[in-house]
C-alpha cells in the first residue's frame, strides 16, 4: 500500500472516530498501522498507536489502551518526538485512572504537565488540567477538582476548543452533583448538552444526557431522570462505550431503588456490575455492592447487607476513594438505625442523608 493511500486510510479512521464510530475506526487504524509499519513510516505508526489507544480507552478496554500508548512511547523515542511521549503518558494516566489508580495517574499527569509548561503547549496544559481534575474527583478531593475543571474550561474556551470545553462542563456537572450542588449540576450538564448537540458530538451528547438524568434524580424527579438515562443508554449502546453505559445502568438501578422497584433495581445493578468487572473498575464495583447491600437491608436481610457494606468500606479504603468510603460508612451505620453524614462535611460536601433508601450522588 502506497503511503498516500495509507494516509487516506488513517484520515478516514480519524473521521469515524470523530463520529464515535469506534469499532470501524479501530479496524482502519489497525490496517493503517500495518501499512505504516511495513513502509517504516514511524510518524504514521506513532499516530496510529496514539489514536488506537484513545479509542480503546473510550470503549473501556484500558489494558489494550495502555499497551498501545506504551508502544507509542517506544516509537516516539525512536524519532525523538517528545510532545508525543507526553501525550502517550497522559493516555496511560487516563487508563490508570479509569481502573481506580488515581495516584499513579496523577503522577503521569504531573510529569506531562511539566513538559507542556516547559514548551508552552497551551492545549497540553488545558488537557492536563482536565485530566488532573478527573483524578481528584475519583480520589474524593471534590472542591479542588471543581477548581481544576474551571481552570481547564477557561483554558479550552480561550483556545476555542468547543468539544473539550463541553467535557469540562460535564466534569463540573459531575463534581457539583457530588458536592451536593444539584441545581448547579443540572445547569452545567444542560449547557454541555446544548454545545454537544450543536456540534453533533454523539459521545458528549450521551454523557450530558446521563448527567442531566443524574441531576434530576438528585432533585427527586425520578421519572424525568429515567427518560434521560434511556436516551444516554441508546447512544452508549450505539457507540459501544461500556464504561459510561455501566455508570448509567447503576444510575437507573438507583432511581428504581428510590421508586421502590427493587426487582428492576437489582437487574440494573447486576448488568452494571458485569460491565464494571469487564472494564476492571473497582470504584464502579463498590457502587454496585452498595446498591445490592441496600436492597438487602430494605428487604430485611441484614446479614447479607452487612457483608456488602463491610466489603465496600474495605475496598474504598484500599483504593483511597474518599467519597465512596463515606457512602459505605453511611450505609454501614444505617444497620444500627443511624445515618453518619459527618464524613461528607469533612470533605466539604453539602450532602445529608436521613434514612434508607439513600439517593447517593
Amino acid at each position: 500500500m502506497k503511503s498516500s493511500e495509507t494516509d487516506k486510510l488513517f484520515k478516514k479512521a480519524e473521521a469515524l472516530r470523530q463520529k464515535s464510530r469506534y469499532a470501524e475506526a479501530l479496524d482502519l487504524y489497525q490496517q493503517a498501522l500495518k501499512a505504516y509499519t511495513s513502509s517504516r513510516d514511524y510518524n504514521g505508526v506513532l499516530e496510529c498507536q496514539l489514536s488506537a489507544g484513545d479509542v480503546y480507552r473510550m470503549t473501556g478496554d484500558f489494558d489494550r489502551a495502555e499497551k498501545s500508548y506504551t508502544a507509542a512511547i517506544k516509537t516516539a523515542g525512536k524519532i525523538h518526538d517528545f510532545p508525543a511521549i507526553a501525550d502517550a503518558e497522559t493516555g496511560i494516566g487516563l487508563s490508570l485512572r479509569a481502573k481506580g489508580d488515581w495516584e499513579r495517574a496523577l503522577e503521569k499527569f504531573s510529569s506531562a504537565m511539566d513538559f507542556y509548561q516547559s514548551t508552552d503547549d497551551r492545549h497540553g496544559i488545558a488537557f492536563s488540567l482536565w485530566a488532573i481534575a478527573g483524578s481528584l474527583r475519583i480520589k474524593g478531593d471534590i472542591l479542588p477538582a471543581i477548581d481544576s475543571f474551571r481552570q481547564a474550561l477557561r483554558a479550552f474556551r480561550s483556545l476555542r476548543q468547543e468539544s473539550s470545553a463541553g467535557y469540562c462542563l460535564c466534569g463540573l456537572g459531575g463534581t457539583s452533583r457530588i458536592a451536593g450542588l444539584f441545581r448547579a449540576s443540572l445547569n452545567y450538564y444542560n449547557k454541555a448538552n446544548t454545545l454537544f448537540s450543536g456540534i453533533k458530538d454523539t459521545f458528549g451528547t450521551a454523557y450530558s444526557y446521563c448527567g442531566i438524568g443524574n441531576a434530576y434524580r438528585m432533585l427527586g424527579d425520578y421519572r424525568k431522570a429515567l427518560s434521560y438515562f434511556k436516551k444516554a443508554s441508546a447512544l452508549y449502546n450505539k457507540i459501544g462505550d461500556r464504561v459510561s453505559y455501566a455508570y448509567t445502568l447503576w444510575s437507573m438501578g438507583t432511581t428504581c431503588k428510590m421508586l421502590g422497584d427493587y426487582k428492576d433495581a437489582s437487574r440494573y445493578f447486576k448488568m452494571s456490575q458485569d460491565l464494571f468487572r469487564k472494564t476492571k473498575d473497582p470504584r464502579g464495583l463498590i457502587y454496585c455492592r452498595l446498591g445490592f447491600g441496600e436492597i438487602a437491608l430494605l428487604g430485611g436481610k441484614r446479614t447479607i447487607a452487612e457483608k456488602y457494606f463491610v466489603e465496600s468500606v474495605t475496598n474504598a479504603k484500599k483504593y483511597g476513594f474518599k467519597v465512596e468510603h463515606c457512602h459505605a460508612e453511611l450505609l454501614l451505620s444505617a444497620l444500627s438505625g443511624k445515618s453518619a453524614s459527618g464524613c461528607y462535611n469533612e470533605l466539604g460536601l453539602k450532602l445529608k442523608f436521613d434514612k434508607p433508601p439513600f439517593n447517593l450522588p
